[in-house]
């Protein structure tokens, strides 16, 4: 996995512990390198709504796979905060606020993406914001190593507003964010456990069902994957 030094500082939702460390979830995780995520309006081809795998999202996912687990925070309706752990159970769970999750075994995910064509084990992630013409901010977005408590990749310091509904209908991804790499190398091992965090501001309140939510799509290449294809999403 391609390692780029992190220099950038963190904001909100975290707390730098020293130059190389934050904290997410009240623990520490190092920053010895990281590959950078980079959040763009491109909508992922392919049938996003129902049909892949959910990482982080407000609802039920009927469709899901019983062996691919996923936070479910709720659609409470009156968050304008979200800041969620992904979690490995299946069915969803409600982790907590800014609490770590169960993570997902490195193995299952990689064998997951070659299953589905991604012999490269890189993916992105699909947005998709729901809103009530108020554009939400996706702060952060890490995925970490739970294992040795390292940062893997990380989109920090979103600007205010960056993420608005383009494309209409819950479940449809709205923005790509990418890209990330699970192959083994110095930073992943066989038997680590991996875990993805997203920190949602200035989310929608008016209407339950309009969150933001995050759903893991497909492949980097080829392009059209359902919904937790090479990429997740919060959805």
């Amino acid at each position: 996995m391609k390692r780029l030094l992190a220099t950038t500082a963190m904001l909100l939702a975290m707390t730098m512990a020293s130059h190389a460390d934050i904290v997410l979830g009240g623990q520490t995780w190092s920053f010895n390198g990281v590959d950078t995520l980079t959040l763009t309006p491109v909508v992922p081809g392919g049938n996003q709504p129902l049909n892949v795998q959910c990482i982080i999202c407000g609802a039920n996912q009927p469709q899901q796979s019983p062996t691919f687990g996923y936070t479910d925070f709720g659609n409470a309706g009156n968050q304008t905060s979200e800041v969620y752990f992904s979690t490995n159970v299946s069915g969803g769970a409600n982790p907590g606020t800014n609490t770590i999750g169960i993570g997902y075994d490195g193995t299952f995910l990689r064998n997951y993406l070659i299953a589905n064509g991604d012999n490269n084990l890189r993916f992105t992630v699909g947005v998709d914001a729901n809103d009530t013409n108020q554009p939400q901010t996706l702060q952060s977005f890490f995925l970490l190593n739970l294992t040795t408590h390292t940062v893997l990749s990380a989109f920090i310091n979103g600007t205010t507003g960056n993420i608005a509904s383009q494309n209409n209908g819950t479940g449809f991804p709205d923005y790509t964010l990418g890209t990330f790499d699970i192959s083994l190398g110095t930073d992943i091992h066989l038997g680590d456990k991996l875990i993805f965090f997203a920190n949602i501001q200035n989310a929608s309140r008016s209407r339950a069902r309009r969150r933001c939510r995050v759903r893991w799509l497909g492949p980097v290449s080829p392009a059209s994957w359902p919904a937790w294809s090479a990429s997740g999403a919060w959805r």
